[in-house]
């Protein structure tokens, strides 16, 4: 696949650069100062840089603040295309931008699914929604990257990320609308922030004087998604003007959808009854087939046979509703006047969630018959009796006919709601004609909350024929029982919970840049500043199932099943034509009704083992220089600084003390720090090719949730723990960049790179086996499969216990691709096309190997090997078109998958997905635009491939997830008034 990229798109760029030798032979110009005035020829647009904007995360080499970056001759996408090469090719350092095509005319609808295009980065979608929501930068997770807003460090997190505690940041919370500008840096400098050791992404909002002149953009626009068949308007409006030295600027966003989810799971992986009925038990599940029952029939085959085939832990068909609506506002009130500028900026968003799944098929999982006696499907009396079965000599999936199966029928109703908040105000000064001071203070808030009730019933003792079908997203499922009649449900159960996640950050920085000359002709600028950064997290988790099941046990069978109905409460849900097509579940008003997550999680109901507060006191001095100058005629220019942070911790959490073991409150605080150098440089080695290296130390702090945590059990139908550990260290990275970059053409780019990081102290997981009595958990801490009739647990129980420790050295390294071009080579109507292309190559990194039953170790890799993306355009008069597919190889699933004794190596399948737009502009004020996401409707899933290869890959056989999410259309008109 690799070599199939780079033969394709190496001979297209070449090909495209000697298309026309006239244009062959033109020399990109280095970036120069241009005039600020708002005339100039038609069609052309000044771009400008306002240090106020980014005063500690401007590029390095970039021009004075007041001096604009290059004047552009083009406008639209292609525009904005432009913008960002200028500012990438002024830097020192590795940096990409996103920009504006105008104010309040961001590229894409979302941040996240912009910055995919940038080499290097990996887009983490939502799985309800299916919009892009974290970034991956350069296969590392997502909370080693940093998010800042205007230089100041910002988190927020939203659905199901609430509560994980994760350092990362959630784009979707934003529209991209609210923002002007995006930097991304990859390769370390002393002035930005640290903690990010993949990188660091700035996001800029606008100020009036962007564009100093009176401006008024609107967009309104219906967006249908193909699977709910539902539509939703969305709205953006934004007002930016100037008088003398005072502007302001407003914008307002909303926007909503409603997006279906459906495809099959199994909810844990597959299992053998072979393995499964071992002690401890190997493999994803207990399971252990009946085979002492008169009715059991091996069909022919052996007994080692069948015992050693397949079943999932769950057979079941998925489907979900999620509605989400978002509302946004940006503001800015500045003043600039001579050598003085001052804003005040604010942001505001709230991001409302509500998601409806459903979920119906047969339970596998910790399944084992020892007394017939009992009730058929319950307690001692669950093995699947094999009736009339086979088994796929390709895949080891063992179907057919089985008696003594269970059904399940759930729901579970969700509300997810983040709340954001963000003000600074920010001040510049030109002290003379060489010294320049900054200053920032900023507050942010952030208050993420989810809630949600699951409400279930089964069948119990039934005769069920289960085949997978060709494309193992629908399977086919029948039996002789009614699904609808509610008579034929019973054990009942109900789970719910509630969760709120905190952030709250406060930043002040002053920044001094002076200018200074060299002997040689050489010339200096020279950047120091100190800040303060305090950020508190805080993570309140509450149970209220204890009184929701004594509420279900009031209630009884009957009360419960006059409660259910067979319409169910999503439609417009893809089954496959072997589903059933109806059965008993519970609507959103019931479930709520009966069991609302707002009335049965109160404060009574918290949680301590998962609930805590940590604050961060982060002090920080750096001090760096530019140099430049020439060499040997080539012009040379040089970054080079030291930052050096302090970092205080305090942890508020709960700890078992005492022979209780009851919870307390505890305090534990921490203390470090860092000396963190860097240097960057940049030749010319041509006029259109240059050479760029970095070297730099960077670091990132763990998981607040790791570090603060106690020992929980985070499924109760899962017989394993985590453990945190609050003495962790911020793992550190020595990073080495170097590329070299070809501006064969203006607006034009052929770029490879290398990358390599060398990290220490590693955050690794590690498991041991211990006993459920060693972890001090009350019973209620494992489901009912775990129980006794008395409610308790075995204190013998073996549980897999996985903890946290800084471990090792890791290398992570690989190399980046980039290709961008307008076709303006080409004779009309054609040279309106253009292209731009990334690709990434990681070598394979894990941090724990992967070693098979035989002892064999396996090369497995917990990031894609590869991502890549592609981009089509046109834009010729008032016709504009972009198609994007991006593209991301397999990984890993989970943080630190390892064998659980079956050979199964779960995978997260590659995925691309196809994005394009189509608009017309009939004037200024008036442009008709036409969006689609998703397009290829891609199917999202993880699948188990067997590591001996003796039962083939998996990938559409042993599948754990596969879902669909169906096409987003977006028809609409937008404008500038």
């Amino acid at each position: 696949m690799n070599k199939k990229i780079l033969a394709t798109l190496l001979p297209l760029a070449l090909a495209a650069a000697y298309g026309s030798q006239a244009h062959a032979q033109e020399a990109v110009p280095a970036v120069t100062p241009a005039t600020t005035s708002e005339g100039g020829a038609a069609g052309t647009e000044t771009v400008t840089q306002d240090a106020a904007q980014a005063p500690a995360t401007s590029a390095p080499a970039a021009p004075a603040a007041d001096t604009p970056v290059n004047t552009v001759v083009v406008t639209g996408f292609r525009s904005s295309l432009q913008k960002a090469l200028n500012l990438k090719q002024a830097a020192i350092g590795v940096r990409d931008s996103i920009v504006a095509e105008d104010i309040g005319k961001f590229p894409e609808a979302n941040i996240a699914e912009s910055l995919q295009r940038v080499p290097g980065v990996i887009l983490n979608r939502d799985d309800s929604s299916g919009e892009g929501q974290r970034i991956s930068i350069r296969g590392l997770p997502t909370e080693y990257s940093v998010t800042t807003l205007n230089g100041a460090p910002v988190n927020t997190t939203s659905t199901a990320t609430i509560g994980t505690a994760a350092r990362g940041f959630n784009y979707d919370v934003f529209a991209s609308e609210l923002f002007g500008r995006v930097d991304f840096f990859k390769s370390p400098l002393a002035e930005l922030t640290e903690g990010g050791l993949g990188g660091v992404v700035d996001l800029q909002t606008p100020r009036p004087f962007d564009n100093p002149k009176k401006t008024i953009r609107y967009g309104l626009t219906g967006t249908y998604n193909t699977s709910s068949k539902h539509g939703d308007p969305n709205g953006f409006a934004l007002y930016s003007n100037t008088w003398g030295d005072v502007g302001f600027l407003i914008g307002l966003s909303h926007s909503g959808s409603v997006n279906n989810r459906s495809g099959f799971e199994a909810t844990g992986g597959y299992n053998s009854s072979f393995a499964g009925s071992q002690s401890p038990v190997k493999g994803n599940f207990a399971l252990a087939l009946d085979y002492g029952s008169p009715r059991a029939n091996l069909s022919g085959y052996t007994r080692d046979q069948i015992d050693k085939a397949l079943l999932p832990r769950i057979y079941r068909f998925y489907g979900s509703a999620n509605d989400r609506t978002r509302d946004g506002m940006v503001s800015s009130l500045q003043y600039k006047s001579g050598d003085l500028n001052i804003s005040f900026d604010t942001m505001y968003s709230k991001l409302k969630n509500e998601r409806d799944e459903m979920y119906f098929g047969l339970l596998v999982r910790n399944s084992k018959t020892t007394d017939r006696t009992a009730p058929a499907g319950q307690g001692n009396n669950s093995g699947l009796i094999p009736l009339n079965v086979k088994i796929d000599p390709s895949s080891n999936l063992l179907t057919g006919t089985f008696g003594n199966t269970s059904y399940s029928s759930g729901v579970t109703y969700a509300n997810d709601e983040t709340e954001f908040g963000y003000g600074a105000l920010n001040a510049r000064w030109r002290a003379s004609d060489k010294l320049v001071l900054t200053a920032q203070a900023s507050a942010n808030n952030s208050s993420a909350l989810s809630y949600q009730s699951t409400l279930s019933g089964q069948i119990f003792g039934v005769d069920s024929t289960i085949d997978y079908g060709d494309d193992h997203v629908y399977p086919s499922l029948s039996s002789t029982t009614s699904y609808t009649n509610p008579a034929n449900f019973a054990g009942f159960d109900i789970g719910t919970g509630w969760t709120k996640e905190t952030d709250k950050g406060r930043q002040a920085r002053i920044v001094a840049d002076l200018d200074y000359d060299l002997p040689g002709g050489w010339t200096g600028h020279f950047k120091s500043g100190v800040s303060f950064v305090q950020t508190t997290k805080g993570i309140d988790k509450r149970n209220g199932t204890t009184a929701a099941k004594a509420k279900l046990t009031s209630l009884g069978n009957a009360g419960l099943r006059a409660g259910m109905t067979s319409d169910l409460p999503i439609g417009n849900l893809d089954m496959g034509a072997g589903w059933p097509s109806a059965w008993g579940t519970f609507t959103r008003d019931y479930t709520y009704g009966t069991f609302n997550p707002l009335v049965y999680n109160t404060s009574a109901a918290f949680t301590p083992a998962q609930s805590f507060t940590a604050e961060e006191k982060v002090s920080t001095v750096f001090a760096q220089s530019d140099f430049k100058g020439e060499v040997f005629g080539k012009e040379l220019r040089i970054n080079a600084g030291v930052r050096y942070s302090e970092t205080k911790t305090g942890i508020d959490n709960f700890k078992q003390q005492g022979t209780s073991l009851t919870y307390g409150a505890n305090q534990e605080e921490g203390k470090y720090s860092n000396v963190l150098p860097a240097m960057s440089a940049a030749l010319d080695v041509t006029d259109t090719l240059m050479w760029r290296a970095s070297f730099g130390k960077t670091i990132s702090r763990a998981s607040l949730g790791i570090i603060a945590a106690q020992t929980v059990i985070p499924n109760q139908f899962d017989n394993s723990a985590t453990a945190g550990n609050p003495n962790l260290k911020p793992q550190q990275s020595k990073n080495f960049d170097t590329s070299l970059e070809w501006y064969f053409k203006p607006g034009s780019l052929l770029s490879a790179g290398y990358f390599r990081k060398v990290l220490t102290d590693a955050t690794v997981s590690n498991t041991s086996i211990t006993t459920f009595g060693a972890l001090g958990l009350p019973d209620t801490a494992l489901g009912a499969i775990f129980q006794d009739a008395n409610g308790r647990v075995d204190p013998n129980l073996p549980i897999t216990l996985r903890s946290y420790t800084n471990a090792g050295r890791q290398v992570l390294k690989g190399y980046e691709l980039s290709y961008q071009q307008a076709f303006d080579f080409l004779p009309d109507p054609f040279k309106g096309f253009g292209a731009l292309a990334s690709f990434t190559h990681i070598d394979p990194f894990n941090s724990a190997k992967w070693i098979t039953n035989a002892g064999k170790e396996i090369e497995v890799n917990s990031v894609p090997k590869f991502a890549y993306s592609t981009t089509g355009y046109y834009e010729n008069g008032p016709f504009a078109a972009r198609l994007s597919w991006n593209y991301k190889g397999r990984s890993l699933h989970g943080d630190n998958p390892r064998n659980n004794g079956d050979d199964l190596i779960r995978w997260r399948a590659a995925r691309g997905y196809l994005d394009g737009n189509i608009s017309y502009k009939i004037s200024e004020k008036l442009e008709l635009r036409l969006d689609a996401l998703n397009l290829s409707n891609t199917l999202a899933y993880d699948y188990f491939e067997d590591a001996t290869g003796t039962y083939g890959s998996g990938k559409k056989t042993r599948m754990d997830y596969a879902k669909y999410d169906g096409r987003t259309i977006k028809i609409g008109i937008r404008g500038k008034l």
